[in-house]
């Protein structure tokens, strides 16, 4: 996969990785309470859906990763593609349902590596 595509994806892989923890393994820690603005009884008492929340990040992240190391390039952007889109649309789920600052966190560097890909 060439460069121009393999970072913008590895970035948005990350950027899923990471919010996989905040929401899977650290919702109840103080970072989690500042990153989602919440009191640490709400914390508590949404833990179990934000573990499930936070599984689907970690799939999305796993898809990317496994679209940038497919042995067969055209496979692997077809992957990319299509879990890049996951990416996108979940971003404007929730920048429309929860907080638009996450179209910004999500979509935008989901249409910017999606650019990338096609431009490959």
């Amino acid at each position: 996969m060439p460069l121009l595509s393999t970072l913008p994806v590895a970035l948005v892989a990350t950027i899923h990785t990471y919010i996989f923890a905040l929401e899977s393994l650290m919702w109840t820690t103080p970072r989690g309470h500042k990153t989602f603005g919440m009191t640490p009884a709400y914390a508590a008492q949404t833990k179990v859906l934000a573990l499930n929340q936070g599984l689907y990040n970690g799939f999305l992240a796993a898809g990317l990763v496994w679209g940038i190391l497919h042995p067969q390039a055209e496979i692997g952007r077809q992957i990319n593609l299509f879990f890049l889109g996951c990416v996108g649309v979940a971003g404007v789920v929730g920048g429309l349902t929860v907080k638009s600052k996450i179209i910004a966190v999500q979509t935008v560097p989901a249409l910017l590596a999606i650019a990338g890909v096609l431009l490959a």
